[in-house]
């Protein structure tokens, strides 16, 4: 296998020995547009190709001359962690020319330049697959022109284009994600959450404009991570009569009801059902005139543009541009020009204009006033309006059911709280929080939650309901007990691994005692990633985040040394998933995890790696290690072995990062997932409350009520915790296999490690029709 896949690495780098390529980013800037140049740099450099640098976009390729310059290692290093894009953009209006495009073949020819990447918007992408189509036509004019010899136009006969989306609008029909929509999230989401306090002290409602002239993306999932009141998005326009049942909903949540603040949230291209503009303005007018509430507005504008990257869009843009590369080197002339997106963790090559023309239908449909076809091509976006509350419209059902916290706080478990509170008030059942997990449910610590005790709960870190990490096995009478006295119908486990064990313990114990005869779901919430039934779990985000910002600090800190390597200690027990990641987001020369195992020998050649690279390319160096990823190579081994065979070269510096992993404010994306998870678990549950129902009495045995609520690749799904049993590794607590190991072969390379590529999991093409995007993605 290795030998095949030594092969597979070999062929790769002989497919790109001498053959250029050339990166350029277009259109409107989007954070994670430098961690994509990096990967497209190092990964072109990495298979043998001579890398070049477009300066200014399509502008810079139409003028050539200084705009394009070849690239190497350093070209590329410490860029990772900046916004915008360091090789510039611009608007081109030559480009859209045909003089233009002849001039931008001809710099390209002149380069010896066949192999293209560009990363912006659908108006950029599609417009390189026009140069594209056009290529032989203007290499045939250039040569009627005497420019260039008729050779040189053969020896450059066809022109690979590969496209990356750099969005922040998240509007490109056929990718889950695109570069730069959840840095903007993480942008609009410090601004909410500012303006949530100084709403509070004062009791004033805001009005807050997003960006997104023609997609509502943004403003959707800013209103559902920070639990706001009301909501415009040009995608679904409100229905005649929203002024007055606006005004409704907000009074309904009004002062005297214990709420101190209303946000509403729209997105610039808020329209009606006729298409007329709605604008922040109006709605302001329209509160203060109606409900006499102080009311402002606060236009977000191009703060949502800058700032660092999130983590997420630094390792989306790292495997998208990695991935790029793959894809030119194995392009041919009969390969369409494609575009690599994101379906659900993995990468994959999807047709250009398959996507362009799904995207240019969803404008289309708006046009025509066909709303909910354009939510369809959307992929179904929709506001899960849980906040809306009418009291006396509740049903009334005849079922409790219980919400806990297990193992280690995690951000995103009090959104999940909230969610699941208010659906499951909204479906008539009497609800229960639970203080301290399994123990607390054991000494009876159980209090009926009511709509207003969960308000203003989403954006805050931590477990509200307090969690321990006790399982069941040893207090189970009690536990019965407790069900018993408070008729407990079904259980909410909202935990990390020993949610998922103890859920396994209560389903094991049904035997014994028909009072655990109960649905039981689990939302795996932990900063580990490690519970197995899901590719990811609530508040990994936020502690790949905390951790990246924390790697980004130290590496500045040593802005002002030359040849410093740090040493620093993640979270993650057993599991690599956070060292990994943070690794991939930092742009670390190395991550030392449990899973990958190494020794003596690989340490010292990873020492020398970083030696020969220190005297050549770069000035700062970062090691991760997982805390438990060996026994004996601790991270005060490694710091000491660092700096021990480093003498001369570098210093060695070591940091443990710590709990501050777990802290900090939820991401956006825990935040969503969160809320989306205590719905769909609810919904869940709800159902099998139903199904189970004898006459009054809820009797579930069956193996599909006890199940763990996942994401995975794109789908959410309910896996039975029994099934799970086989696929989990108890000793180590984690999965047997994990997804994200796929990831580690483009760390090393990007890295300079000369490493096995059979690791690496290159992209399927897959076709892009309006039932491959009206999956869920989960984000």
């Amino acid at each position: 296998m290795y030998l095949q896949c030594s092969m597979d690495l070999e062929k790769l780098k002989m497919s790109g020995a001498g053959r250029a390529m050339a990166v350029l980013t277009s259109g409107g800037d989007a954070q994670g547009m430098n961690a994509a140049v990096r990967a497209v740099t190092r990964m072109g450099i990495y298979v043998g190709a001579q890398v070049y640098l477009i300066y200014e976009g399509y502008q810079g390729l139409v003028d050539g001359g200084d705009n394009i310059k070849v690239a190497n290692w350093q070209s590329v290093s410490n860029i990772i962690q900046l916004g915008g894009t360091v090789i510039g953009s611009a608007r081109c209006k030559a480009f859209t020319t045909r003089e233009g495009r002849l001039a931008a073949a001809f710099n390209l020819v002149k380069k010896g330049i066949t192999n293209l990447c560009v990363c912006g918007g659908d108006g950029s992408l599609t417009g390189a697959n026009i140069f594209r189509n056009e290529w032989n036509g203007l290499l045939e004019e250039l040569v009627s022109k005497g420019r260039i010899t008729d050779a040189v136009a053969k020896q450059h006969s066809h022109l690979n284009i590969v496209g990356l989306v750099g969005s922040i609008d998240n509007d490109f029909c056929g990718t889950d994600m695109t570069i730069g929509a959840d840095s903007a999230l993480h942008r609009i989401m410090e601004i909410v959450d500012s303006i949530m306090t100084t709403a509070q002290s004062h009791q004033r409602a805001f009005v807050l404009e997003l960006m997104g002239r023609h997609c509502g993306y943004l403003a959707l999932v800013s209103a559902l991570a920070s639990g706001a009141d009301w909501l415009f998005i040009p995608e679904a326009p409100p229905l005649e009569g929203w002024e007055d049942r606006m005004c409704a909903r907000l009074s309904s949540v009004s002062r005297t009801k214990g709420s101190r603040l209303n946000i509403i949230i729209m997105a610039e291209g808020a329209i009606d059902r006729n298409g007329d503009p709605i604008s922040s303005t109006y709605v302001k007018d329209l509160v203060s005139k109606r409900l006499g509430y102080d009311t402002r507005v606060t236009v977000l504008g191009h703060v949502q543009r800058g700032g660092t990257p999130s983590a997420f869009d630094r390792i989306l843009s790292s495997k998208l541009g990695v991935e790029a590369v793959v894809a030119l080197m194995e392009a041919s002339p009969d390969t369409p020009a494609c575009v690599i997106g994101l379906s659900g963790n993995h990468a994959v090559r999807l047709p250009l204009m398959e996507c362009v023309e799904m995207t240019k239908l969803v404008q289309t449909a708006m046009n025509e006033k066909r709303f909910d076809e354009a939510i369809k091509l959307r992929g179904g976006i929709q506001s899960k309006t849980n906040t809306k509350k009418h009291t006396s419209t509740f049903p009334q059902s005849n079922f409790s059911l219980a919400i806990l916290n297990v193992g280690a706080p995690a951000a995103g478990m009090n959104a999940a709280v909230r969610s699941a509170v208010r659906r499951a008030i909204g479906h008539g059942h009497k609800v229960y929080g639970v203080h301290d997990g399994f123990q607390g449910l054991a000494n009876g610590e159980v209090f009926e939650m009511e709509w207003h005790r969960v308000a203003g709960w989403t954006g805050q870190g931590g477990s509200l309901l307090g969690t321990k990490r006790t399982l069941p096995s040893n207090n189970m009478e009690k536990i019965v007990e407790t069900i018993t006295k408070f008729n407990i119908s079904a259980l909410l486990v909202i935990g990390g691994f020993e949610g998922y064990t103890g859920v396994l313990q209560l389903f094991e114990a049904r035997s014994q005692y028909d009072e655990l005869c109960i649905p039981m779901c689990v939302i795996p919430a932990t900063i580990s990633n490690n519970v197995p039934g899901t590719d990811f779990t609530m508040g990994a985000d936020t502690a790949v985040n905390s951790a990246m910002a924390g790697c980004d600090k130290i590496k500045q800190s040593a802005s002002g040394t030359k040849r410093r390597v740090f040493v620093v200690e993640t979270m993650g027990g057993y599991c690599g998933y956070l060292a990994t990641s943070t690794g991939i987001a930092t742009g670390a020369d190395a991550a030392y995890i449990f899973e990958d195992p190494f020794n003596i020998h690989d340490l010292k050649t990873n020492v020398e790696h970083l030696s020969e690279k220190m005297k050549k390319d770069i000035q700062r160096g970062l090691v991760l290690r997982n805390e438990k990823c060996h026994e004996n190579y601790t991270t005060d081994f490694i710091h000491r072995l660092y700096s021990a065979e480093g003498k001369g070269i570098f210093d060695c510096r070591v940091n443990v990062l710590g709990h501050l992993q777990q802290g900090g404010t939820p991401s956006p994306f825990d935040r969503n997932f969160g809320t989306k998870m205590g719905m769909r678990a609810i919904e869940w549950i709800t159902t099998k409350l139903t199904e189970n129902d004898r006459q009054g009495r809820v009797f579930a045995n069956g193996p599909d009520t006890a199940c763990v609520l996942g994401l995975k690749r794109k789908v959410i799904s309910f896996t039975p915790v029994a099934e799970l049993k086989a696929v989990t590794d108890f000793e180590h607590r984690m999965p047997k296999v994990q997804w994200w190991a796929n990831l580690r072969p483009m760390l090393k390379m990007l890295a300079k490690y000369q490493t096995s590529f059979c690791d690496y999991v290159p992209g399927e093409m897959e076709h892009v029709t309006r039932r491959s995007i009206s999956i869920d993605s989960g984000f």
